[in-house]
């Protein structure tokens, strides 16, 4: 099971709570301001507003030159099935120690666990828009340069990312857009040449055929698209609503499914139009029914890179009891043959330069048909970020979402 296999409900709790928690979906979509400013202290990342975090004097970097912890257990805390467990074994062999594994289900999970005192050395898939509470918790402690030289791998980007400029605290781990998966024989349009391809599933000939992903924020991010609207972390209500009516409007046009099957469920059918993750695509081909061709299956992001675009990182947890291990495993995630061998199997890409449609064809590990899956540099720098919202306008993303998603 590919790792976006996100588990909503508990994010918006304490949201909701903010707001006086009995109050209904249909108010707080038509009567609340529509300048939201949250109720929290912590800044919001964006690209026209990057981040440097600060560096607690109780919470400094590791000195360098520090030997790897001996007869260690290096703790990892991580999203179920987000990495290959050969590729865990292989840093296990070559430190000459043991890794175990503790996964979670969403971030809100971790992060209860973390603030409880559950005790890991290393986060893997952290999303950006948790890392000002893992700072300003103090749960994540600042990166020493030195034990993670393969960042030289990485997109230049990684080395001041805007959510943490000077990457103080993280290092990349997976990078993915969200674009719309069809089957080229089933479906007659390509999206490629539409006026607005994120009206694809508004079709009603396809009726029982459509689904859209599983994902508060993926959900409204689609209907707002749809309309013309582009900022994906917008406040205004008045915005969110429009969006939540398409998505009611699309699901009474189509009997729309929300699902987090779009890596089996296109390949076989069940499914023509969805939205999708990229990595779900590219794990596609191990999903295809005997005797049908992957070429069947089509995945569109747009060319000029205005469409959604997320990464998750990897942090050293302040926890630590062998942080030298800690960095030494995060550089390990971050050397080409290591990286290959983990998009082998989750299909998820990692924001290498390495990582090219040329090597991963080469590599037999994506199709030529399904290289629109893979996110080059000019989409991180490009794409639209879904970063994290202003308490009380994330409580209205949840509503929405609740609102489409009860009724299906």
């Amino acid at each position: 099971m590919p790792r976006r296999r996100f588990l909503q409900g508990g994010a918006g709790l304490s949201a909701l709570a903010a707001l006086g928690g009995a109050t209904s979906a249909a108010g707080l979509l038509t009567g609340c301001a529509s300048d939201l400013t949250g109720s929290g202290t912590l800044p919001l990342p964006r690209r026209d507003n990057p981040v440097k975090w600060p560096v607690f004097a109780g919470n400094t970097a590791i000195k360098p030159g520090l030997k790897p912890e001996q007869g260690a257990t290096l703790q990892g805390y991580i999203w179920e099935a987000y990495i290959n467990q050969d590729v865990v074994n292989a840093f296990a062999k070559k430190y000459k120690c043991k890794v175990q594994l503790t996964t979670f289900n969403t971030m809100n999970e971790a992060l209860s666990k973390l603030r409880s005192g559950l005790s890991f050395d290393v986060l893997v898939g952290a999303t950006p828009d948790v890392l000002g509470q893992l700072v300003e918790g103090q749960l994540a402690q600042p990166l020493n340069h030195s034990y993670i030289p393969n960042i030289a791998q990485a997109w230049a980007d990684y080395t001041n990312p805007f959510y943490d400029l000077g990457w103080q605290y993280t290092v990349p781990y997976t990078v993915y857009t969200t674009g719309i998966t069809w089957r080229k024989d089933l479906v007659h349009e390509n999206p490629y040449t539409m006026k607005n391809p994120w009206a694809m599933p508004w079709q009603a000939k396809y009726r029982g055929r459509v689904a859209i992903l599983d994902d508060y924020r993926e959900g409204i991010c689609l209907g707002l698209m749809k309309n013309g609207i582009f900022d994906l972390n917008t406040t205004d209500f008045r915005q969110i609503a429009l969006a939540r009516q398409s998505l009611l409007d699309l699901s009474s046009l189509v009997n729309l499914r929300i699902s987090q099957t779009d890596y089996s469920d296109v390949p076989a059918g069940q499914t023509w139009i969805s939205s999708a993750w990229s990595g779900d695509m590219a794990a596609a081909p191990s999903y295809m029914p005997k005797g049908v061709n992957v070429d069947v299956i089509g995945y569109w992001f747009p060319r000029n890179g205005r469409g959604p675009i997320n990464n998750d990182t990897n942090v050293v947890l302040k926890t630590a009891s062998n942080p030298v291990l800690a960095h030494l495993f995060l550089n390990y995630l971050l050397d080409l043959p290591n990286v290959l061998e983990n998009i082998s199997w989750n299909g998820y890409m990692q924001p290498l330069t390495g990582v090219t449609p040329q090597v991963l064809i080469k590599e037999q590990i994506l199709p030529p048909s399904l290289t629109s899956t893979v996110v080059v540099p000019s989409d991180f720098r490009t794409g639209l970020f879904e970063l994290q919202l202003p308490v009380d306008a994330d409580a209205l993303w949840q509503q929405a979402w609740l609102v489409v998603s009860n009724g299906i």
